[in-house]
């Protein structure tokens, strides 16, 4: 059977993504995911370690057809002492709806650090703005507090299935931008940042941004999991170690 639309976009994007950086997977896969809601498997963890910038790389997929669940995101983090933004896709269809999150986590405040902003985002914002205004796309609620955690170049919407189809190009116009940044930056950009601890600052705001305080998909992922499971896939996310 084919995948869905929102399994097609990340796995197309995760392959993408394997096939330009050096990964190894830790465990095939890393954890099954179960609910009490039904004696079948509704989920798997995929974990992934590098050794050089991309310092890891998880996916999450939640399929649960009972309550019009299929959900997959692929986060790959950049090592603690990195500039290059942490790269973000979510790909979900709600049952009424198909939605997405596309965005390159800043590693620096981006309003004192104007060259690194022009550097790392600048380059995004023709595409964004074309993609932001393309048909079959309604703003999806976020609030401030999540909004404040991600970059200005963020694509957050709820899609038509035709718009939604379309992502595709979008997704992977991100991804070879996010690709070109594991380079490196210019001595000047890296210059600018000697202000910031990248890793203490990184620490904190991965904390922030998979806090059930911040974004209340936990509290459901909570009910559909168990809170063991749901508390052990924010750990892996935040950085916690790989078992």
């Amino acid at each position: 059977m084919s995948p869905s639309l929102p399994a097609a976009l990340a796995e197309h994007t995760l392959q993408q993504l394997l096939d330009r950086v050096p990964l190894k997977e830790v465990g095939a896969p890393y954890r099954t995911l179960r609910s009490p809601m039904t004696p079948d498997p509704v989920g798997v963890v995929r974990v992934f370690q590098g050794d050089g910038v991309v310092d890891r790389v998880i996916t999450v997929s939640l399929v649960v057809p009972m309550i019009h669940l299929d959900s997959h995101m692929v986060f790959a983090f950049t090592a603690a002492d990195s500039a290059v933004p942490h790269f973000t896709l979510d790909s979900v269809h709600g049952g009424e709806y198909y939605a997405y999150h596309l965005d390159l986590i800043p590693r620096a405040e981006l309003s004192p650090h104007l060259s690194y902003m022009d550097a790392a985002y600048h380059p995004l914002t023709p595409l964004y703005e074309s993609a932001a205004e393309r048909e079959g796309l309604t703003r999806a609620h976020i609030s401030p507090r999540q909004h404040a955690l991600m970059s200005p170049w963020m694509l957050v919407h709820r899609a038509s299935e035709e718009a939604f189809a379309g992502m595709t190009p979008i997704v992977s116009s991100y991804l070879e931008h996010w690709l070109g940044l594991l380079g490196g930056f210019p001595p000047d950009v890296i210059g600018s940042l000697a202000d910031t601890d990248l890793a203490a600052r990184d620490a904190a705001v991965r904390g922030n941004l998979f806090s059930p305080d911040v974004d209340p998909v936990w509290s459901q992922v909570s009910r559909l999991l168990g809170t063991e499971a749901s508390d052990e896939i924010r750990e892996l996310l935040i950085g916690g170690p790989v078992a």
